[in-house]
């Protein structure tokens, strides 16, 4: 194969190959191959092969950007609610009393969130979510093949976080460290293989088999949390079943009456936590958190609007060793994300977060309700799993998270932006 003679020819042949469709979709397959593995990629290569991994993806998608520069649409593509809480993640450097584990974590919430608008851009909703379901079919695979591999060695799986419990019907953890985080990648595949299933994308078998396996994760990781989650998305898929057939002059009303009953009901379970998590046999999960948040809230007086500078992922400096050293207990996050964006950037990042959130899911909810493709439906039941677990763990702040968070904010800033609205042109008379 001859190399090109001259810059131009060289430069059009990187742009064919980087801007090429089979390229684009290889590069996102793997880009959310990483941001689902990051525990298992960390225990076995540690920091510096998942860094390295994340730092080579960085320049590929960049290259791919630049190839299709002339072909993707970019006028009001990022919502503004993204810049504005990432910028003042940004700036808590000023102010932050760990400048350099600000740096680090701000370096990496950066780095998933230009993969995420990366994969957002150059894949349509169809696509993006036949590749988490295909990644997740492997990991979530690997996870069972992995737990029942303990059990015939009859050793946990320690570098893995693996305890070896699915002889006792779990909890299990797979390879995603805790039996939280299992849950909740489940839950993820099972909107994500039904809406392949149910569009057709995928054949049918494949797609039952599918669900199936994301409902046995599901159901042996035992969590209380998960569970109360999984009550949550089947109440929001009945509400936008229930919307979406119902007639468009009609909707208004139901949209109305379903926050009026999500608000009630929201504030009778918080008022009845300790009763609710009684039933379900997780009072030592909710007394954990609690001492958590109350040394968190007693700390939170000290930095109110500002915060002691954004993380993203606990470090061992002040405050995070102190919170550990008076709760008796190592943490990687606050196992809350709306008190821990709080207690990193302050009261503004809290609101900035919130509106970033809102935003998204309005957005979402809104194109779920009214557009026929049932694939719209996928981006909004996501964002009810992040909201309503980001009331028990911060996943929503990081790697996979994250990532999903920005994926959904822009697919809907692209299906429903005013600043897109504003920039057509009125049609001729």
């Amino acid at each position: 194969m001859s190399t090109p003679s001259n810059p131009a020819a060289l430069t059009e042949a990187l742009t064919r190959f980087f801007g090429a469709p089979r390229f684009t979709a290889s590069l996102t397959l793997v880009i959310i191959g990483v941001t689902f593995s990051t525990h298992a990629l960390r225990s076995t290569m540690g920091w510096p092969g998942l860094i390295g991994m994340l730092i080579g993806l960085l320049g590929f998608a960049a290259l791919s950007l630049w190839a299709r520069r002339d072909t993707l649409e970019w006028h009001g593509v990022l919502p503004i609610s993204i810049l504005v809480f990432v910028g003042w993640c940004v700036l808590s450097l000023v102010w932050s009393e760990y400048t350099l584990a600000t740096l680090r974590g701000v370096s990496y919430q950066v780095t998933f969130g230009f993969l995420a608008i990366y994969v957002a851009l150059v894949r349509d909703s169809i696509q993006i979510v036949r590749a988490i379901g295909d990644v997740l079919r492997v990991l979530l695979g690997a996870s069972i093949a992995l737990e029942v591999l303990s059990l015939l060695i009859d050793l946990p799986i320690v570098f893995l976080g693996i305890q070896g419990n699915i002889a006792y019907l779990g909890p299990i953890q797979g390879v995603f460290g805790t039996r939280n985080a299992l849950g909740l990648i489940a839950l993820i595949a099972v909107i994500t293989f039904i809406v392949e299933w149910k569009s057709r994308s995928v054949p049918r078998a494949l797609g039952i088999g599918s669900v199936w396996l994301a409902g046995i994760c599901l159901v042996l990781t035992r969590s209380p949390v998960i569970l109360i989650v999984a009550l949550c998305i089947a109440v929001a898929a009945v509400a936008l079943y229930a919307l979406r057939r119902a007639p468009a002059a009609n909707r208004w009303m139901l949209q109305l009456g379903l926050a009026a009953a999500t608000l009630v009901t929201v504030v009778t379970l918080w008022a009845t936590r300790e009763q609710v998590f009684g039933l379900l046999n997780a009072g030592a999960e909710l007394n954990v958190r609690l001492s958590l948040w109350d040394e968190m809230v007693r700390l939170m007086p000290l930095h109110p609007l500002e915060g002691w500078g954004w993380a993203g992922v606990w470090p061992s400096s002040t405050p995070y060793g102190w919170l550990e050293f008076t709760t008796g207990r190592d943490y990687s996050s606050g196992l809350n994300a709306y008190l821990d964006v709080y207690f990193q950037v302050g009261l503004v990042g809290a609101l900035a977060f919130v509106a970033l959130v809102g935003l998204a899911f309005v957005r979402s909810w809104i194109l779920a309700s009214n557009k026929r493709s049932l694939v719209y439906v996928w981006p909004a039941l996501v964002l009810v799993v992040l909201i309503v677990t980001s009331l028990a763990e911060s996943t929503a702040l990081v790697e996979y998270g994250w990532f999903l968070l920005l994926v959904c904010s822009v697919r809907a800033a692209q299906g429903l932006s005013w600043r897109s609205a504003l920039a057509r042109k009125p049609d001729k008379v």
